[in-house]
């Protein structure tokens, strides 16, 4: 494990990553698990999560586990994780992570897709902070990160139900801060920009039929609006995460973190 000032470091600490097993959810959890934090894998694909259980930095008494559950069945998600925090013990870290609704023209959407999409990002969160909570109280010290979308500013076409639900995981997370600031735990959303994972390059491979032009041009075209001139790694949103779980961020709280290349041409 890197040396650090223990401003940064998360040795001691123990998080819960959602939807963990690709993408962003993998980097965020291999950056808590190289700051020195205990890392629970959470998502539905078991061999998946063992397999990113494999690639985390073990130090000391650091101990990784993993939790498979289905995101649309909260139910089912509460008590799994209820039963894993009482066996393994208080969590301190907490990434709500959940894979995106399927692009679409948003006035030709099933209304159903609303509830399933606000089900899996908004319910869920709820269902987590709420198993989650005590742990966080007793140690004094709580960070709740979502990870949503550059949507909440500006919405992104073609992704209308995202585009929705991510404002309502915004607000829910901007309303949480303010409750939970006293108790020590600080509430943030970090906002993703186009970044090189699976998902993006399904959202691609919808949008090249949808506009019936090749994906390479689709992807071409969104490489042109950033001014860094490339996609994000997903490490480097996990880099951003693993700042705001940090002692470090303590002061940071109910903000919208773009982590972009600066696409955004709002402020």
């Amino acid at each position: 494990m890197m040396e650090l000032s223990s401003d940064y470091s998360l040795t001691g600490k123990r998080a819960i990553v959602c939807g963990s097993s690709q993408g962003i959810g993998r980097a965020c959890a291999i950056r808590f698990a190289t700051l020195g934090a205990g890392v629970t894998l959470i998502a539905r694909d078991e061999a998946a999560l063992m397999r990113v259980r494999g690639e985390l930095a073990t130090h000391q008494q650091q101990q990784h586990h993993v939790v498979v559950a289905d995101f649309t069945d909260p139910s089912a998600l509460k008590e799994r994780v209820v039963a894993h925090l009482a066996e393994a013990g208080p969590v301190q870290i907490l990434v709500n992570n959940t894979g995106g609704p399927p692009h679409g023209a948003l006035i030709e959407t099933d209304p159903q897709a609303f509830l399933r999409a606000m089900t899996m990002h908004v319910v869920c969160n709820q269902t987590l902070v709420q198993a989650v909570l005590p742990g966080m109280k007793a140690a004094g010290y709580g960070r709740v990160i979502n990870i949503i979308s550059t949507s909440v500013k500006e919405p992104i076409p073609g992704l209308g139900v995202s585009n929705t639900t991510r404002w309502a995981v915004a607000s829910w997370a901007k309303t949480l801060s303010r409750e939970l600031a006293p108790l020590g735990i600080t509430v943030n959303n970090v906002l993703p920009g186009f970044t090189d994972t699976a998902r993006l390059d399904a959202l691609f491979e919808a949008k090249s039929k949808a506009d019936g032009i090749p994906k390479e041009e689709v992807r071409r075209q969104s490489i042109e609006k950033i001014p860094a001139g490339r996609l994000a790694g997903a490490d480097e949103i996990g880099a951003a995460v693993g700042f705001l779980a940090s002692p470090a961020a303590s002061y940071i709280n109910g903000i919208n973190l773009p982590v972009d290349g600066g696409r955004l041409a709002s402020l």
